[in-house]
């Protein structure tokens, strides 16, 4: 419950329109940490150095919640790019994004905007062997979402796309129940968006006894299961589920943070398991910097240190 009260709060303040202003002038140093750069050559620099030590890039665009079929198209544009510049450079397009940033609730000719431009990224990164990863947001869009991720699995096949599940929410393990016959590709999160007790658990304990379910659930299935966590113990526990159960390696795989945990990045690596960072860059970093300093005080403390020279 401390935890859920910490999120609260530093999201809340972050929600001020006049913390925003000063962390937008002031706090871009700091966000270095936890975002690539502005532009497509400064991720696409981020992924060559984490690939010498073994590690892959999960490359996201930031940007949400558009309201113009003009701005999620200039968005989805920009992602287009990217996927030719990764590919260029002799790097996977492996790519997330957030469909409110294409226009997701915006129906253009008939269709929602937002499929119609992941359904563009997908059909230019699959002939590069690319893979196309639709994020989650918070929970009015869940329904919306895992609809259109079921429509382009069935146009494109679960080895090209795959979505992101959030063990908060009460209604996740039905929804994975719901997903089966699709073999998905998933993400499994625990949640970073402030969510009312209705819809989402509160207490760390059951959120993460919900997001073993659901790695677990997934994996023995048969499908290939993206485990995000820096929880130590969530690591090792999968770890030791894999092992008890016969998995292979090439079945999952561990995502964490850029600018996170560098060092259990590198370990796992070392250790023989595929390990993927996500990778975040552009203008729009503000919201996802507030969203990293609410998970962790310690990540707080780092800002106000910089902030003030502590």
């Amino acid at each position: 419950m401390i935890d859920q009260i910490y999120r609260k709060t530093v999201l809340t303040v972050a929600g001020n329109k006049a913390v925003e202003s000063v962390m937008r002038s002031r706090g871009w140093g700091l966000a270095q940490r936890f975002v690539a750069g502005h532009q497509a050559d400064d991720i696409i620099q981020a992924v060559k150095d984490l690939q010498k030590d073994g590690i892959g890039g999960l490359l996201d665009l930031l940007g949400e919640f558009v309201d113009s079929p003009d701005t999620a198209n200039a968005f989805a544009e920009q992602i287009l790019s990217l996927v030719d510049q990764a590919a260029a450079a002799g790097i996977q397009p492996y790519i997330t994004v957030k469909l409110s940033g294409l226009g997701q609730g915006l129906t253009v000719d008939g269709e929602d905007l937002g499929l119609t431009n992941a359904r563009r990224i997908l059909g230019r990164a699959k002939p590069y062997g690319g893979f196309l990863a639709l994020d989650m947001e918070d929970h009015p869009r869940v329904d919306v979402t895992l609809a259109q991720f079921r429509s382009l699995v069935g146009e494109f096949g679960h080895h090209y796309v795959g979505t992101v599940l959030q063990s908060y929410l009460h209604r996740t393990e039905k929804d994975l129940a719901d997903l089966a016959d699709l073999k998905p590709n998933l993400r499994i999160v625990k949640g970073a968006y402030l969510e009312p007790e209705s819809v989402a658990m509160q207490d760390k304990a059951d959120i993460n006894a919900s997001y073993r379910r659901l790695v677990y659930a997934n994996l023995k299935a048969g499908n290939y299961t993206n485990v995000a966590s820096h929880d130590d113990g969530i690591i090792d526990d999968v770890k030791m589920f894999v092992l008890a159960h016969g998995i292979p390696r090439d079945q999952f795989e561990f995502q964490l943070l850029y600018g996170v945990r560098r060092d259990l990045q590198k370990q796992l690596a070392s250790e023989g398991y595929r390990v993927r960072a996500y990778i975040p860059y552009g203008d729009d970093w503000y919201p996802y910097f507030s969203r990293r300093i609410a998970e962790r005080p310690s990540n707080a403390l780092f800002v106000l240190r910089g902030m003030f020279g502590g």
